[in-house]
């Protein structure tokens, strides 16, 4: 049978307990005053449950905005949501609690059969339009509001919880347009540094230079020239973003003959920007290239680059 106090609402469960909220309490002392102040939403302090951070929303009148009257409205609503990953989701059940300062003990109000509520980026806010008659709260003989003081709290407890960082969306690309890019290389034997890099090129919508180490690298240290090619995005790109590309890199004499030539392909990320060959030509074979030509110092580096796939988190 329906208690005369409250609305006969299908899918909420009422029950009483003995022990206050675990988790957030609010107490309102001159409860009529936000009304009398025209506060018509109060949201509480932050409080953290599950590894989440939430408020409480009260509007001691009704929510207006959902056309609410004669009843007090009660939400949670998650805070901070800004940091989290895109394509969040938090599932929760949720208890209310509004304590009878008489009994000394707290009604219970939830949503029947333990439904949980779902929250997202468009959804940060659930609760109850009608959580309690105003009739019923405001009888002191009930033991709600008494000497204008009341005390409500909440329990959240996450079962469920989805972003999208723990999943990936995989484009691979038909009929993939290969673009080259060509490097001149001048007074190679003037080069000191540890690596030197191209221009920035853009193939298959994906910034790209040429990396050329000209005292070698790794394996290829001290006697070769290692090539390679680089991602130039990826200090902008998300984390779980990966590009498949197909490429060949090439090294030759200013006439563009005796090419040296490496094909290969790879995943580039964030973890690993590059790919190429420490050991791409000993320097003696280099010296060879220009033999018999009067200008030994200038060399040509080329790159064709084919994107054939792109991995980014699911949305």
């Amino acid at each position: 049978m329906a208690n005369p106090a409250f609305d006969d609402l299908q899918g909420v469960e009422r029950m009483v307990s003995a022990a206050p909220p675990a988790q957030y309490v609010v107490k309102i002392h001159s409860y009529s005053s936000l009304s009398m102040n025209s506060v018509d939403r109060y949201e509480s302090g932050v409080f953290q449950a599950g590894g989440y951070k939430w408020k409480l929303v009260i509007y001691p009148n009704g929510n207006k905005s959902k056309n609410v009257k004669e009843h007090v409205s009660l939400y949670l609503s998650m805070a901070e949501t800004s940091s989290l990953p895109s394509g969040w989701e938090v599932h929760a059940l949720v208890r209310f609690f509004l304590r009878d300062q008489h009994k000394d003990n707290y009604l219970i109000i939830q949503e029947a059969m333990r439904k949980e509520w779902h929250f997202d980026s468009m959804n940060v806010e659930c609760g109850f339009n009608q959580f309690i008659p105003l009739k019923t709260f405001n009888d002191a003989r009930n033991g709600y509001l008494v000497d204008d003081t009341c005390v409500f709290g909440a329990e959240v407890f996450v079962t469920r919880e989805k972003s999208t960082d723990q999943g990936e969306n995989l484009s691979m690309i038909k009929d993939a347009i290969s673009q080259k890019h060509v490097w001149w290389v001048f007074n190679f034997s003037q080069w000191n540094k540890e690596f030197y890099d191209s221009t920035v090129f853009i193939a298959g919508n994906q910034k790209w230079k040429i990396r050329l180490y000209p005292n070698g690298k790794g394996s290829g240290l001290g006697g070769f020239v290692s090539v390679y090619l680089v991602s130039a995005d990826v200090d902008t790109l998300p984390p779980v973003t990966k590009v498949f590309a197909s490429f060949t890199l090439r090294l030759m004499n200013q006439y563009l003959e005796n090419a040296y030539t490496g094909k290969g392909n790879h995943w580039f990320s964030a973890l690993n920007q590059e790919s190429g060959w420490a050991r791409f030509i000993p320097h003696a074979n280099l010296r060879s290239l220009n033999a018999n030509y009067s200008v030994k110092d200038t060399y040509v580096v080329d790159a064709e680059v084919t994107v054939l796939g792109v991995a980014s988190a699911a949305l």
